[in-house]
């Protein structure tokens, strides 16, 4: 039995301590929560042996710093995790309550677990054991952990583009992706960039009643379903003009490396996603629609009456939530200003329509042939005794774009969650052999990176 395997049981509990904290960034009421979990953070890579552990505070919750250079002439890796979870709702839908951890057939289930405390805390334990085991370490490593990742990162973003002397690092090392496939080892490359933001549509100066008005007065909600379906065709086209023109296609092996990738479309269909049918333009392959092509959603519609009973009123105001993932080589600022011009474009009479951004990042693609992605790749194979696989993720990780611009490094994206763990939504989850694997794994791309 290796060190890795003798603490097993610290880790888990470590696990779970950290679970247990709802670090809820989007809502201000857990503001407290937010600095229980900063605070944990930082003494447990104090705890880990990694120097000046500390908090930065600034205009958004707490960063947390840590480092260990005592190793000259050696590769720096920047490790990079977030504290923050997404609020838990439905809350019904739990089968455990979200914030007490339950472990069930080998796997954690609560919220953050997989997204991405668990993996963040991976991070830590690798470093721990090789410091505890060795007293030093084969390369100097610095960590960044943030508590914004959930709501933007902008914190975050600010102090990476003011601070690149003390961040300074050959590559940054996120765990916050997942596995292709279970036991498949799985490094991502690419990531969907997000605009995220309200589309705000309003008529008359006050709710009026629909038999008196009803025939004359503009309707906010219904016009809210005519710039939607002016914005979005049946067969998932964006119809914003210009903008697929920066899309940048996948090239030709990569394409090759995701049709060998093992998948069953109709286990994905049925089992994963829940639906009878898989929409999306349906020229393009499923892998493409999923890591390559831009989205558009609608997240949520408010306005009007919606409690129990009826109630027969044409609302003033009516709110919609839309995103857009963006790839390479999309630009967050014009892909807002083309669907600004396109919701103008699509307003009926009788309303005004204004689409309001609330947080923006790029996309990202990092060029797999470099020597830190490489050692991740041997790192993980040696683990998993599997050949390391390659892919995109449709999600965004806001940090990676910056990395890139403010400290021109590139990002390793070790991911050990799966397909399956209910990233944002109920009944989260981290598989617990994944958990103890991964923090050997990342113990061994230290050790391939400082031999």
């Amino acid at each position: 039995m290796n060190y890795y395997e003798q603490h097993h049981d610290s880790y888990l509990e470590g696990l779970k301590t950290f679970l247990r904290i709802p670090s809820i960034s989007t809502l201000s009421e857990h503001k407290p929560d937010i600095q229980r979990a900063a605070d944990f953070v930082r003494r447990e890579l104090e705890k880990a042996g990694l120097e000046q552990a500390q908090l930065i505070e600034g205009a958004g919750n707490p960063l947390v710093y840590a480092e260990w250079l005592g190793a000259p002439g050696k590769p720096t890796v920047l490790f990079y995790g977030h504290y923050d979870v997404q609020p838990p709702d439905p809350l019904d839908e739990w089968k455990s309550p979200p914030f007490e951890p339950d472990i069930r057939d080998n796997n954690i289930y609560a919220r953050g677990s997989a997204d991405d405390k668990g993996q963040t805390y991976i991070l830590i334990k690798a470093v721990e054991g090789l410091l505890k085991q060795h007293g030093r370490l084969p390369i100097n490593v610095k960590f960044l952990i943030e508590g914004e990742e959930e709501v933007g990162g902008e914190h975050i973003e600010a102090y990476v583009a003011s601070k690149p002397a003390r961040l300074k690092a050959d590559a940054a090392v996120i765990c916050d992706t997942e596995m292709f496939a279970p036991e498949l080892p799985t490094i991502c490359v690419g990531l969907r960039g997000i605009i995220y933001g309200e589309l705000v549509v309003e008529g008359a100066n006050h709710d009026l009643h629909s038999g008196v008005y009803g025939g004359a007065a503009p309707n906010p909600l219904m016009a809210i379903a005519e710039i939607l379906t002016a914005l979005k065709d049946r067969e998932g086209h964006i119809k914003i003009p210009g903008f697929y023109d920066r899309v940048v296609p996948p090239s030709a092996k990569e394409r090759a490396a995701w049709a060998r990738l093992p998948f069953d479309e109709r286990e994905y269909r049925e089992n994963e996603v829940g639906v009878k049918e898989l929409v999306g333009e349906p020229e393009i392959p499923l892998f493409e629609r999923l890591w390559a092509r831009p989205t558009l959603e609608v997240h949520g519609i408010r306005g009007g009456f919606i409690g129990e009973g009826a109630k027969t009123v044409i609302p003033a105001r009516g709110v919609a939530k839309l995103s857009m993932r963006l790839v390479a080589d999309q630009n967050p600022d014009e892909a807002v200003a083309q669907l600004q011009k396109a919701v103008a474009a699509a307003c009926p009479k009788g309303v005004t329509a204004v689409y309001k951004t609330i947080h923006n990042a790029p996309p990202s693609l990092v060029n797999p042939d470099n020597r830190f992605i490489h050692a991740a790749a041997e790192a993980m194979k040696q683990v998993f005794g599997k050949e390391t696989v390659y892919i995109r993720s449709g999600g965004s990780i806001p940090i990676v774009a910056a990395f890139d611009k403010y400290l021109g490094i590139p990002s390793v994206m070790m991911g050990f969650g799966l397909p399956d763990d209910n990233l944002h939504a109920p009944n989260e989850k981290l598989h617990l052999p994944n958990f103890f694997r991964g923090i050997e794994a990342v113990a061994r791309y230290i050790e391939i990176l400082g031999a």
